[in-house]
């Protein structure tokens, strides 16, 4: 389980303008407790006012503690390989953004935390 107590910058694969997606409802409500939130969709420049990242290659290295995955499990496969080589070591997958193949090529990688099953929203305050 990650340790949610040091975690400041966020970035939010499948951030979107969509009010009614989870991928917008997790943006406002982090945004909301304080945190600083990094979108990751590359169909936007920006989501509510904030710069959007068209993908993980794009994020600030040094600045992001925690990755959360709001994308089916067959784009999230890609999105943390490509997270993983670019250096970044704690994800979170959102419900129904999880899957074995993920389970099983995180497991695998020294380093890394990740969390399954669990709301960002809830577990965070």
């Amino acid at each position: 389980m990650i340790d949610l107590k040091n975690i400041k910058n966020i970035a939010i694969i499948g951030a979107t303008r969509n009010k009614e997606k989870y991928g917008y409802k997790i943006l406002e409500n982090l945004k909301d407790k304080g945190f600083t939130i990094y979108p990751i969709n590359p169909k936007y420049e920006e989501i509510e006012g904030i710069k959007t990242y068209a993908s993980v290659k794009d994020l600030p290295k040094d600045e992001i503690d925690l990755i959360v995955f709001v994308v089916p499990p067959q784009i999230g496969i890609t999105a943390v390989k490509e997270a993983y080589e670019e250096g970044f070591r704690k994800f979170w997958f959102q419900p129904g953004a999880e899957s074995d193949e993920i389970e099983k090529y995180l497991e695998k990688l020294p380093g890394v935390e990740f969390s399954f099953i669990k709301c960002i929203m809830v577990e965070t305050n």
